[in-house]
């Protein structure tokens, strides 16, 4: 029986969700498996990965053979480096402190790339929302400036209407007077 390590689908549509297993090559892809190793979860940025090294590297020296996609998570997580760093061992090359330390600067590393990723994606994130307030705040002073405006030449416009008005309303009162005093 020939083992792969492989991913299962889970999740809904558009919104998938992986198991990495460890499964017979001939069985469905999300059907029966030996044992799952970790989860994987695409729909994160970055991607989210949980993995059992031990138990991953465990397959690998059993001689399972990880697909394409299954082998790009396992060497992003370490489990291929441990692999390989577990036969120097096994050949004399190495001692298991040094390919632990080796295995252990390796997995501080990645760590650190992940991190500033991380930082680097929510500085980004928090970069958009500050740019969008501010132009938001542009066209709401713009708006209110707007609208000031138009209620300043509203009143102007009202204003010379009342005072030709009550001038005229003035020289009539004036002009009945003349009458009055003329006609008395």
């Amino acid at each position: 029986m020939s083992v792969k390590i492989r991913l299962q689908r889970h999740g809904k549509k558009g919104k998938p969700f992986y198991w990495v297993v460890a499964a017979d090559a001939r069985s469905k892809r999300d059907g029966k498996y030996l044992e799952k190793i970790g989860t994987y979860n695409p729909n994160t940025n970055p991607a989210t990965i949980e993995l059992n090294l031990d138990s991953a590297v465990k397959w690998l020296h059993n001689g399972a053979q990880p697909t394409d996609t299954a082998k790009a998570i396992l060497s992003y997580k370490g489990a291929l480096l441990k692999h390989h760093l577990d036969g120097g061992v096994r050949k004399g090359a190495l001692t298991q402190e040094q390919a632990d330390a080796k295995l252990a600067t390796w997995l501080e590393a990645k760590t650190g790339k992940v991190d500033a990723k991380k930082d680097g994606l929510s500085k980004a994130q928090a970069d958009a929302k500050a740019k969008a307030l501010k132009a938001e705040q542009e066209v709401n002073a713009k708006r209110i400036a707007a609208a000031a405006q138009a209620e300043a030449d509203a009143i102007a416009a009202a204003t010379p209407a009342v005072e030709e008005e009550t001038e005229a309303i003035a020289e009539e009162a004036a002009a009945e007077e003349n009458n009055e005093e003329t006609q008395a």
